[in-house]
């Protein structure tokens, strides 16, 4: 059974009250239903995997894995190694860092319960500390592994897309972003969802400002 990320009404009435550009925008999406990861291990293979690539190679990559291997756990990645890793379809350097990742958490120098309880700062820290985990790639463990409520990030280009949609801007500079992400928390996680929605066009007739801007139509 696919597993969602949970946030419950009073998160969207508050961004709804916050920000009244937005909230046109959460009643006509309504409620999202974005899965997630069943575990942070799991999530961060799965977020390994899905750097740059699109969103059809991901499924694809991550179900012969999931097929393959059932479980994804650091034993079974350990078991399979690199070159079986890589023949799924990813890179040797992702599979490279899949697997230095698995040993770290089956030697306990990747511990698991303990990145769990770890604020959200602390927690990316941790993670950008493994191989081929940037800050994006982090801030999407958390969101997708660990359900935290709070994460907006700068570096996801699909969420500055759908701020230029929302709020009419053709750029979205480092202040900028900072005063919604500030507007939006402690549910920053939830506006990242709505934003997320726009820019994949789930509002017919909302273009993107930017693109006036290059010219497109």
């Amino acid at each position: 059974m696919d597993s969602y990320f949970i946030y419950g009404s009073e998160a969207a009435e508050y961004l709804k009250t916050k920000d009244r550009k937005l909230a046109p925008f959460i009643d006509q999406i309504g409620h999202i239903y974005k899965p997630v990861d069943r575990d942070l291990f799991s999530s961060v293979v799965h977020q390994i995997i899905g750097q740059q690539i699109s969103t059809k190679a991901l499924n694809t990559i991550w179900n012969r894995l999931q097929d393959d291997l059932g479980d994804i756990t650091a034993q079974s990645i350990l078991n399979a190694g690199t070159n079986r890793i890589q023949s799924y379809g990813t890179t040797f350097r992702k599979a490279s860092y899949i697997c230095d990742f698995a040993r770290k958490a089956s030697d306990g120098s990747f511990d698991q319960n303990e990145i769990m309880k770890l604020p959200d700062d602390e927690a990316i820290r941790h993670l950008t500390s493994l191989k081929g985990i940037g800050t994006w790639t982090a801030e999407m463990i958390l969101m997708f592994g660990m359900q935290r409520q709070d994460v907006l990030s700068f570096g996801d280009l699909a969420i500055l897309r759908g701020m230029r949609m929302v709020y009419r801007h053709r750029t979205i500079g480092k202040d900028r972003f900072e005063r919604y992400r500030r507007r939006y928390s402690p549910y920053g996680s939830v506006a990242s969802l709505y934003l997320w929605a726009v820019s994949s066009g789930a509002v017919s007739g909302i273009t993107d400002p930017a693109d006036i801007k290059r010219g497109k139509k």
